[in-house]
Protein backbone atom coordinates (compact mmCIF):
# COMPACT_ATOMS: atom_id res chain seq x y z
CA UNK A 1 0.00 0.00 0.00
CA UNK A 2 1.54 3.54 -0.82
CA UNK A 3 0.47 6.86 0.74
CA UNK A 4 0.97 10.51 -1.20
CA UNK A 5 3.71 12.22 0.56
CA UNK A 6 4.79 15.69 -0.40
CA UNK A 7 8.32 15.59 -1.93
CA UNK A 8 11.38 17.26 0.02
CA UNK A 9 11.30 19.95 -2.70
CA UNK A 10 8.09 20.48 -4.15
CA UNK A 11 5.51 17.87 -6.09
CA UNK A 12 3.87 14.83 -4.56
CA UNK A 13 5.80 11.70 -3.88
CA UNK A 14 4.87 8.39 -2.29
CA UNK A 15 6.16 6.64 1.14
CA UNK A 16 4.49 2.67 1.41
CA UNK A 17 2.63 1.79 4.62
CA UNK A 18 5.87 -0.11 5.24
CA UNK A 19 8.23 3.16 5.55
CA UNK A 20 5.26 4.81 7.58
CA UNK A 21 5.41 1.83 10.21
CA UNK A 22 9.27 2.29 10.24
CA UNK A 23 9.01 5.58 11.54
CA UNK A 24 6.17 4.77 13.73
CA UNK A 25 6.83 1.46 15.80
CA UNK A 26 10.52 2.51 17.11
CA UNK A 27 9.05 5.96 17.66
CA UNK A 28 6.47 4.76 19.88
CA UNK A 29 8.37 2.31 21.78
CA UNK A 30 10.96 5.44 22.61
CA UNK A 31 8.76 7.35 23.55
CA UNK A 32 6.87 4.65 26.06
CA UNK A 33 10.47 4.30 27.06
CA UNK A 34 11.35 8.20 27.58
CA UNK A 35 8.70 10.40 28.12
CA UNK A 36 5.70 8.54 29.50
CA UNK A 37 5.44 8.69 33.40
CA UNK A 38 5.22 5.61 35.31
CA UNK A 39 4.35 5.08 38.60
CA UNK A 40 6.68 2.43 39.81
CA UNK A 41 6.70 1.17 43.34
CA UNK A 42 5.41 4.61 44.39
CA UNK A 43 7.14 6.69 42.81
CA UNK A 44 6.16 8.25 39.24
CA UNK A 45 9.79 7.35 36.72
CA UNK A 46 9.70 6.34 32.89
CA UNK A 47 10.11 2.65 31.18
CA UNK A 48 13.97 3.73 31.10
CA UNK A 49 14.37 4.26 34.91
CA UNK A 50 12.37 0.62 35.70
CA UNK A 51 15.02 -0.79 33.89
CA UNK A 52 18.06 1.39 35.03
CA UNK A 53 16.66 0.84 38.85
CA UNK A 54 16.14 -2.94 38.33
CA UNK A 55 20.02 -3.29 36.81
CA UNK A 56 20.88 -1.05 39.68
CA UNK A 57 19.13 -2.59 42.53
CA UNK A 58 20.48 -6.73 41.15
CA UNK A 59 24.31 -5.18 40.64
CA UNK A 60 24.75 -2.88 43.56
CA UNK A 61 27.11 -4.47 45.48
CA UNK A 62 29.31 -4.65 42.22
CA UNK A 63 29.19 -1.43 40.79
CA UNK A 64 31.94 0.61 42.62
CA UNK A 65 34.35 -2.05 41.86
CA UNK A 66 33.36 -2.82 38.16
CA UNK A 67 33.68 0.63 37.22
CA UNK A 68 37.09 1.52 39.66
CA UNK A 69 38.40 -1.47 36.63
CA UNK A 70 36.55 0.65 33.98
CA UNK A 71 38.04 3.96 35.17
CA UNK A 72 42.09 1.86 35.26
CA UNK A 73 41.14 0.38 31.86
CA UNK A 74 40.60 4.20 30.58
CA UNK A 75 43.52 5.28 31.80
CA UNK A 76 45.43 1.98 30.63
CA UNK A 77 44.02 2.32 27.30
CA UNK A 78 44.87 5.95 26.93
CA UNK A 79 48.64 5.15 27.74
CA UNK A 80 48.89 2.41 25.55
CA UNK A 81 47.50 3.92 22.31
CA UNK A 82 50.20 6.75 23.11
CA UNK A 83 52.91 3.88 23.32
CA UNK A 84 51.98 1.45 20.25
CA UNK A 85 53.47 2.10 16.92
CA UNK A 86 51.22 -0.38 14.63
CA UNK A 87 48.78 1.54 12.75
CA UNK A 88 45.94 -0.86 12.71
CA UNK A 89 45.43 0.20 16.27
CA UNK A 90 46.17 3.76 15.90
CA UNK A 91 44.03 4.32 12.97
CA UNK A 92 41.34 1.72 14.11
CA UNK A 93 38.36 4.69 14.72
CA UNK A 94 36.75 2.81 17.94
CA UNK A 95 40.08 2.94 19.73
CA UNK A 96 41.41 6.07 18.75
CA UNK A 97 37.93 7.63 19.83
CA UNK A 98 37.77 6.09 22.88
CA UNK A 99 41.69 6.67 24.18
CA UNK A 100 43.42 8.46 21.57
CA UNK A 101 43.04 12.21 23.88
CA UNK A 102 45.51 14.72 25.00
CA UNK A 103 47.52 14.95 28.01
CA UNK A 104 45.24 16.92 29.91
CA UNK A 105 42.35 14.43 29.52
CA UNK A 106 44.71 11.36 30.41
CA UNK A 107 45.36 13.18 34.10
CA UNK A 108 42.03 13.70 34.81
CA UNK A 109 41.34 9.71 33.72
CA UNK A 110 44.55 8.70 35.83
CA UNK A 111 43.09 11.57 38.80
CA UNK A 112 39.37 9.60 38.79
CA UNK A 113 41.24 5.94 38.73
CA UNK A 114 42.92 7.34 41.42
CA UNK A 115 40.32 8.88 43.72
CA UNK A 116 38.44 5.96 42.67
CA UNK A 117 40.74 3.27 44.19
CA UNK A 118 41.11 5.35 47.25
CA UNK A 119 37.68 5.66 48.23
CA UNK A 120 37.15 1.79 47.56
CA UNK A 121 39.43 0.56 49.68
CA UNK A 122 39.37 3.41 52.28
CA UNK A 123 43.18 3.95 52.46
CA UNK A 124 43.32 6.86 51.03
CA UNK A 125 43.00 10.48 53.21
CA UNK A 126 39.79 11.41 54.62
CA UNK A 127 39.37 14.57 52.39
CA UNK A 128 39.60 11.94 49.31
CA UNK A 129 37.51 9.11 50.51
CA UNK A 130 35.10 10.68 53.08
CA UNK A 131 31.34 9.88 52.97
CA UNK A 132 30.80 13.35 51.93
CA UNK A 133 33.41 13.27 49.02
CA UNK A 134 34.95 10.52 47.09
CA UNK A 135 32.00 7.69 48.65
CA UNK A 136 28.95 10.39 47.19
CA UNK A 137 30.60 10.57 43.85
CA UNK A 138 31.72 6.37 43.59
CA UNK A 139 28.89 4.83 45.61
CA UNK A 140 25.89 7.15 45.29
CA UNK A 141 26.38 9.34 41.55
CA UNK A 142 28.32 6.52 39.71
CA UNK A 143 25.84 3.68 39.93
CA UNK A 144 23.18 5.60 38.98
CA UNK A 145 25.28 7.30 35.93
CA UNK A 146 26.27 3.64 34.85
CA UNK A 147 23.46 2.55 34.08
CA UNK A 148 21.12 5.33 33.44
CA UNK A 149 23.59 5.83 30.63
CA UNK A 150 23.73 2.21 29.62
CA UNK A 151 20.27 1.99 28.67
CA UNK A 152 20.07 5.71 27.58
CA UNK A 153 22.64 5.12 25.22
CA UNK A 154 21.08 1.41 23.70
CA UNK A 155 17.56 3.16 23.77
CA UNK A 156 18.33 7.05 22.15
CA UNK A 157 18.05 5.28 18.89
CA UNK A 158 14.86 5.00 18.99
CA UNK A 159 14.55 9.13 19.69
CA UNK A 160 17.16 9.96 17.56
CA UNK A 161 17.19 8.20 14.08
CA UNK A 162 13.64 7.09 13.07
CA UNK A 163 11.96 10.44 12.87
CA UNK A 164 10.17 11.55 15.93
CA UNK A 165 12.69 14.63 16.69
CA UNK A 166 11.46 15.37 13.37
CA UNK A 167 8.13 15.23 13.36
CA UNK A 168 8.08 16.68 17.03
CA UNK A 169 10.17 19.54 15.82
CA UNK A 170 8.05 20.52 12.38
CA UNK A 171 4.55 20.52 14.73
CA UNK A 172 6.10 22.33 17.95
CA UNK A 173 8.16 24.91 16.32
CA UNK A 174 5.83 27.83 16.45
CA UNK A 175 6.02 27.61 20.11
CA UNK A 176 9.87 26.83 20.83
CA UNK A 177 10.79 29.23 18.11
CA UNK A 178 9.43 32.63 19.37
CA UNK A 179 9.57 31.75 23.25
CA UNK A 180 12.97 30.63 23.21
CA UNK A 181 14.17 30.87 19.91
CA UNK A 182 14.76 26.87 19.66
CA UNK A 183 13.93 24.25 17.12
CA UNK A 184 10.75 22.72 18.20
CA UNK A 185 12.95 19.30 18.60
CA UNK A 186 14.28 20.59 21.71
CA UNK A 187 11.15 20.22 23.18
CA UNK A 188 12.30 16.42 23.78
CA UNK A 189 15.50 17.32 25.26
CA UNK A 190 13.00 19.14 28.11
CA UNK A 191 10.58 16.17 28.56
CA UNK A 192 13.60 13.58 28.59
CA UNK A 193 15.18 15.43 31.71
CA UNK A 194 11.68 16.09 33.13
CA UNK A 195 10.53 12.80 33.25
CA UNK A 196 13.58 10.66 33.06
CA UNK A 197 17.38 12.69 33.82
CA UNK A 198 19.01 15.91 33.14
CA UNK A 199 21.23 14.09 32.09
CA UNK A 200 20.12 12.04 29.43
CA UNK A 201 18.82 15.51 28.42
CA UNK A 202 22.11 16.32 28.10
CA UNK A 203 22.78 13.57 26.29
CA UNK A 204 20.38 14.18 23.42
CA UNK A 205 21.27 17.43 23.43
CA UNK A 206 25.09 16.79 22.82
CA UNK A 207 24.36 13.76 20.04
CA UNK A 208 21.69 16.51 18.62
CA UNK A 209 24.88 19.01 18.27
CA UNK A 210 26.65 16.64 17.15
CA UNK A 211 24.42 15.15 14.30
CA UNK A 212 23.68 19.29 13.07
CA UNK A 213 20.81 19.41 14.25
CA UNK A 214 21.33 22.29 16.43
CA UNK A 215 23.36 25.52 15.86
CA UNK A 216 26.37 26.12 19.07
CA UNK A 217 23.97 28.70 20.27
CA UNK A 218 20.66 26.15 20.27
CA UNK A 219 22.66 23.26 22.14
CA UNK A 220 24.42 25.82 24.48
CA UNK A 221 20.81 27.34 25.26
CA UNK A 222 19.04 23.48 25.73
CA UNK A 223 21.78 22.01 27.75
CA UNK A 224 21.54 24.54 30.37
CA UNK A 225 17.78 25.82 30.08
CA UNK A 226 16.43 22.37 29.76
CA UNK A 227 17.96 19.71 31.27
CA UNK A 228 15.95 19.91 34.21
CA UNK A 229 15.82 17.92 37.03
CA UNK A 230 13.39 14.66 36.82
CA UNK A 231 9.99 14.90 38.56
CA UNK A 232 11.14 11.68 40.87
CA UNK A 233 14.68 13.33 42.06
CA UNK A 234 12.60 16.84 42.81
CA UNK A 235 10.28 14.45 45.10
CA UNK A 236 13.50 13.39 46.46
CA UNK A 237 14.42 16.78 47.42
CA UNK A 238 10.88 17.89 48.50
CA UNK A 239 11.28 14.92 50.87
CA UNK A 240 15.19 15.73 52.33
CA UNK A 241 13.62 19.33 53.39
CA UNK A 242 10.36 17.91 54.56
CA UNK A 243 8.29 19.98 52.32
CA UNK A 244 6.68 16.80 50.06
CA UNK A 245 3.67 17.15 51.76
CA UNK A 246 3.75 20.78 49.20
CA UNK A 247 4.79 18.78 46.64
CA UNK A 248 2.57 20.05 43.69
CA UNK A 249 2.97 23.89 44.58
CA UNK A 250 6.75 23.23 45.20
CA UNK A 251 6.75 21.56 41.94
CA UNK A 252 4.94 24.24 40.15
CA UNK A 253 7.32 27.05 41.47
CA UNK A 254 10.05 24.96 39.75
CA UNK A 255 8.17 25.20 36.53
CA UNK A 256 7.65 28.73 36.51
CA UNK A 257 11.15 29.39 37.18
CA UNK A 258 12.05 27.43 35.27
CA UNK A 259 10.32 28.93 32.21
CA UNK A 260 11.24 32.69 33.34
CA UNK A 261 14.86 31.79 33.40
CA UNK A 262 14.54 29.62 29.77
CA UNK A 263 13.06 32.94 28.73
CA UNK A 264 15.22 35.48 30.24
CA UNK A 265 19.28 33.31 29.96
CA UNK A 266 19.19 32.90 26.24
CA UNK A 267 18.97 36.49 25.47
CA UNK A 268 21.98 38.00 27.52
CA UNK A 269 25.65 36.75 27.34
CA UNK A 270 27.14 34.43 26.84
CA UNK A 271 24.24 32.40 25.46
CA UNK A 272 23.50 35.23 23.24
CA UNK A 273 27.18 35.91 22.22
CA UNK A 274 27.24 32.11 20.79
CA UNK A 275 27.54 32.00 17.50
CA UNK A 276 24.45 30.76 14.71
CA UNK A 277 26.73 28.38 13.07
CA UNK A 278 26.51 23.99 12.97
CA UNK A 279 28.93 22.12 14.36
CA UNK A 280 31.14 22.08 11.15
CA UNK A 281 31.99 18.24 10.44
CA UNK A 282 28.17 17.84 10.18
CA UNK A 283 27.21 20.86 8.87
CA UNK A 284 23.55 21.71 8.99
CA UNK A 285 20.78 18.96 8.73
CA UNK A 286 17.86 20.54 9.70
CA UNK A 287 14.93 22.93 8.33
CA UNK A 288 12.05 22.36 10.57
CA UNK A 289 10.11 25.30 8.31
CA UNK A 290 6.65 24.07 7.23
CA UNK A 291 6.28 24.70 3.15
CA UNK A 292 3.59 27.00 2.00
CA UNK A 293 -0.58 24.63 1.35
CA UNK A 294 1.05 21.99 3.80
CA UNK A 295 -0.05 21.24 7.36
CA UNK A 296 2.08 21.03 9.92
CA UNK A 297 1.05 17.76 11.09
CA UNK A 298 2.04 16.49 7.62
CA UNK A 299 4.90 18.21 7.03
CA UNK A 300 6.23 16.33 10.39
CA UNK A 301 4.60 12.51 9.29
CA UNK A 302 6.90 13.48 5.83
CA UNK A 303 9.90 14.67 7.39
CA UNK A 304 9.58 11.54 9.87
CA UNK A 305 9.37 9.05 7.47
CA UNK A 306 12.34 10.36 5.60
CA UNK A 307 14.47 10.35 8.35
CA UNK A 308 13.48 6.83 9.24
CA UNK A 309 13.86 5.68 6.20
CA UNK A 310 17.92 6.66 6.11
CA UNK A 311 18.02 3.87 8.53
CA UNK A 312 18.94 0.53 6.61
CA UNK A 313 20.53 -1.78 9.55
CA UNK A 314 19.67 -2.42 12.89
CA UNK A 315 23.24 -3.28 13.10
CA UNK A 316 24.77 0.02 12.34
CA UNK A 317 22.17 1.40 15.00
CA UNK A 318 22.86 -1.10 17.85
CA UNK A 319 26.60 -0.65 17.01
CA UNK A 320 26.42 3.03 17.43
CA UNK A 321 24.61 2.47 20.83
CA UNK A 322 27.21 0.63 22.14
CA UNK A 323 29.94 2.71 21.64
CA UNK A 324 28.15 5.53 22.70
CA UNK A 325 27.93 3.75 26.31
CA UNK A 326 32.00 2.83 25.80
CA UNK A 327 32.53 6.33 25.21
CA UNK A 328 30.19 7.53 28.33
CA UNK A 329 31.61 4.75 30.30
CA UNK A 330 35.17 5.34 29.39
CA UNK A 331 35.05 8.85 29.01
CA UNK A 332 32.94 10.78 31.48
CA UNK A 333 32.80 9.04 34.25
CA UNK A 334 36.50 8.90 35.14
CA UNK A 335 36.01 12.75 34.94
CA UNK A 336 33.01 12.56 37.03
CA UNK A 337 35.05 11.03 39.98
CA UNK A 338 37.69 13.10 39.37
CA UNK A 339 36.19 16.89 39.11
CA UNK A 340 33.32 15.48 41.30
CA UNK A 341 35.34 15.12 43.77
CA UNK A 342 37.54 17.92 43.67
CA UNK A 343 34.17 19.84 43.68
CA UNK A 344 32.81 18.51 46.85
CA UNK A 345 36.14 18.65 48.69
CA UNK A 346 36.05 22.35 47.73
CA UNK A 347 32.31 22.54 49.08
CA UNK A 348 32.74 20.40 52.14
CA UNK A 349 36.47 21.20 53.04
CA UNK A 350 36.74 25.02 52.39
CA UNK A 351 35.23 28.11 53.14
CA UNK A 352 35.29 29.19 49.30
CA UNK A 353 31.79 28.58 49.04
CA UNK A 354 31.13 30.59 52.26
CA UNK A 355 33.13 33.63 50.83
CA UNK A 356 31.38 33.63 47.60
CA UNK A 357 28.11 33.45 49.30
CA UNK A 358 28.47 36.96 51.29
CA UNK A 359 26.65 38.70 48.67
CA UNK A 360 23.37 36.47 48.53
CA UNK A 361 23.27 37.87 52.61
CA UNK A 362 21.86 41.27 51.72
CA UNK A 363 19.87 39.43 48.98
CA UNK A 364 17.91 37.48 50.81
CA UNK A 365 17.21 39.68 53.50
CA UNK A 366 15.71 42.35 51.23
CA UNK A 367 13.33 38.97 49.78
CA UNK A 368 12.45 38.42 53.47
CA UNK A 369 13.57 35.37 53.35
CA UNK A 370 14.06 34.10 57.47
CA UNK A 371 17.90 32.71 58.11
CA UNK A 372 19.67 34.43 55.53
CA UNK A 373 23.06 33.84 56.71
CA UNK A 374 22.28 30.32 57.66
CA UNK A 375 20.83 30.25 54.03
CA UNK A 376 22.94 31.90 51.86
CA UNK A 377 25.60 29.14 50.96
CA UNK A 378 22.77 26.57 49.65
CA UNK A 379 22.50 29.45 46.80
CA UNK A 380 26.26 29.11 45.67
CA UNK A 381 27.22 25.53 46.19
CA UNK A 382 24.48 23.86 43.93
CA UNK A 383 27.49 24.71 41.38
CA UNK A 384 29.18 21.28 43.08
CA UNK A 385 26.30 19.25 43.08
CA UNK A 386 22.64 19.34 42.75
CA UNK A 387 22.44 17.73 46.51
CA UNK A 388 24.67 19.75 48.42
CA UNK A 389 21.59 22.98 48.81
CA UNK A 390 19.47 20.50 50.38
CA UNK A 391 21.95 18.90 52.45
CA UNK A 392 22.54 22.62 53.87
CA UNK A 393 18.61 23.79 53.62
CA UNK A 394 17.80 20.06 55.87
CA UNK A 395 19.53 22.10 59.45
CA UNK A 396 17.35 25.06 58.63
CA UNK A 397 14.29 25.71 60.68
CA UNK A 398 12.25 27.77 58.90
CA UNK A 399 10.35 25.89 56.28
CA UNK A 400 9.36 28.94 53.65
CA UNK A 401 13.42 28.92 53.54
CA UNK A 402 13.67 25.30 52.98
CA UNK A 403 11.51 25.74 50.20
CA UNK A 404 12.88 28.36 48.52
CA UNK A 405 16.49 26.31 48.81
CA UNK A 406 14.59 23.29 47.58
CA UNK A 407 13.45 25.14 44.48
CA UNK A 408 16.83 26.70 43.94
CA UNK A 409 18.53 23.87 44.06
CA UNK A 410 16.47 22.63 40.76
CA UNK A 411 16.34 25.51 38.96
CA UNK A 412 20.31 26.40 38.78
CA UNK A 413 20.52 23.34 36.68
CA UNK A 414 24.00 23.63 36.14
CA UNK A 415 26.32 21.88 38.53
CA UNK A 416 29.76 20.54 38.05
CA UNK A 417 29.49 16.67 39.91
CA UNK A 418 27.57 15.70 36.90
CA UNK A 419 25.89 18.22 34.23
CA UNK A 420 28.55 20.38 34.09
CA UNK A 421 31.35 17.58 33.15
CA UNK A 422 29.30 15.86 30.87
CA UNK A 423 29.33 19.44 29.19
CA UNK A 424 32.96 20.39 29.36
CA UNK A 425 33.36 17.08 27.98
CA UNK A 426 31.24 17.50 24.87
CA UNK A 427 32.02 19.48 21.82
CA UNK A 428 29.36 22.10 22.77
CA UNK A 429 31.07 25.89 22.83
CA UNK A 430 30.54 25.99 26.43
CA UNK A 431 33.89 26.28 28.95
CA UNK A 432 34.15 26.30 32.81
CA UNK A 433 33.62 30.12 33.52
CA UNK A 434 30.71 30.46 31.05
CA UNK A 435 29.37 27.53 33.17
CA UNK A 436 29.69 29.73 36.36
CA UNK A 437 28.14 32.51 34.99
CA UNK A 438 25.20 30.89 33.59
CA UNK A 439 24.35 29.35 36.94
CA UNK A 440 24.79 32.58 38.44
CA UNK A 441 22.41 34.52 36.21
CA UNK A 442 19.90 31.53 36.66
CA UNK A 443 20.10 31.99 40.11
CA UNK A 444 19.92 35.64 40.24
CA UNK A 445 16.93 35.52 38.11
CA UNK A 446 14.99 32.55 39.42
CA UNK A 447 15.52 33.71 43.09
CA UNK A 448 13.13 36.22 43.44
CA UNK A 449 10.87 34.38 41.88
CA UNK A 450 10.91 31.62 44.07
CA UNK A 451 11.07 34.42 47.12
CA UNK A 452 7.59 35.40 45.70
CA UNK A 453 5.82 32.44 45.17
CA UNK A 454 6.99 30.94 48.90
CA UNK A 455 5.86 34.49 50.43
CA UNK A 456 2.34 33.67 48.60
CA UNK A 457 2.27 30.05 49.55
CA UNK A 458 3.01 30.58 53.17
CA UNK A 459 1.27 33.70 53.94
Amino acid sequence: MELEKQDPDHGTGSYTSKQLMKFLIPSIIGVLLFLVPVSFNGSVTIGLGIMADGLQAAISDYIPLFMTIVLWTSVLGSFLIKTISSPAIRNHKFLSSLFDIGLFWIVLRLLGAVFATLTLTGSGPEVISSELTGQVVLFDLIPVLMVWFLFASLFMPLLLEFGLMDFIGSVVRKIMQPLFKLPGRSSVDALASWMGSGTVGVLLTTQQYEGGYYTKREAAVVATNFSIASIAFSLIIARFLEIDDMFVQFYFTVAVCGIIAAVICPRIPPLSRKKNSYYEPAGKQIDEAVPAGISTFRWGVDQAVRKADQVKSARDVISRGIFNVADIWLGLIPLVMALGTIALIIAEFTPIFTFLSYPFIPFLNLLQIPEAAEAAPAMIVGFADMFLPAVIGAGIESELTRFVIGVMSLTQLVYMSEIGILLIKSKIPLNLLELFIIFLQRTVVTLPIAALMAHLLFF
